[in-house]
């Protein structure tokens, strides 16, 4: 099985969903993976968000591959080239991993306040969607939830550090609202 197939297959199993496949054909394509994609899972019974995730953001050469996911209330193709240029970034300029935070260069959603993103452990899917071992390959990607946040929030990790801004997540975050207030 290809490496793209795995990433999609394990999305499939994790969230017992299908996807639809979304390519970002704008700006310097060139320099992602040929075989790159944004995936949108629509909401199931289970889950009532959409939910877009990378695909083949990481490859098979990678030390320390990643995949990231984000949320929405609503379905929105606008978060293909919010990934997208996340992706782009993380191949082309700084590497991300978890605990992370990236500046999107405008808002989440429409005015939403939230402009960055935190890279977080996957916590509404776990260990199940965190981790997928590719024994054949020795390696094991992770797959990690990008949690759009504020301005202030990312000052906040800067001054307090991680856990103290997952307090403050733990304390109220409505992670698919694009108009929410800062949580500091």
């Amino acid at each position: 099985m290809k490496y793209q197939e795995r990433i999609i297959d394990h999305y499939k199993r994790v969230w017992s969903n299908q996807s639809n496949p979304y390519f970002w054909d704008k700006g310097p394509i060139e320099k992602l993976p040929h075989d790159f994609r944004i995936l949108e899972f629509p909401p199931t019974s289970n889950r009532q968000m959409w939910t877009y995730a990378t695909c083949s953001m990481s490859q098979p050469e990678d030390k320390s591959p990643i995949e990231l996911h984000i949320f929405s209330s609503v379905q929105d193709t606008s978060l293909v080239e919010l990934l997208t240029t996340v992706v782009y970034y993380h191949r082309n300029t700084n590497s991300l991993d978890l605990n992370h935070t990236v500046n999107f260069g405008r808002p989440w959603q429409g005015e939403s306040f939230c402009e960055y993103g935190f890279i977080s452990l996957p916590y509404l899917d776990g260990p199940d969607l965190e981790n997928l071992c590719l024994s054949d390959q020795g390696k094991q990607i992770k797959f990690y939830w990008l949690i759009p946040v504020t301005e202030l929030e990312v000052k906040y990790k800067s001054k307090f550090g991680i856990a103290a801004l997952e307090k403050k997540f733990d304390e109220g975050l409505n992670y698919i609202d694009p108009l929410r207030q800062s949580l500091v």
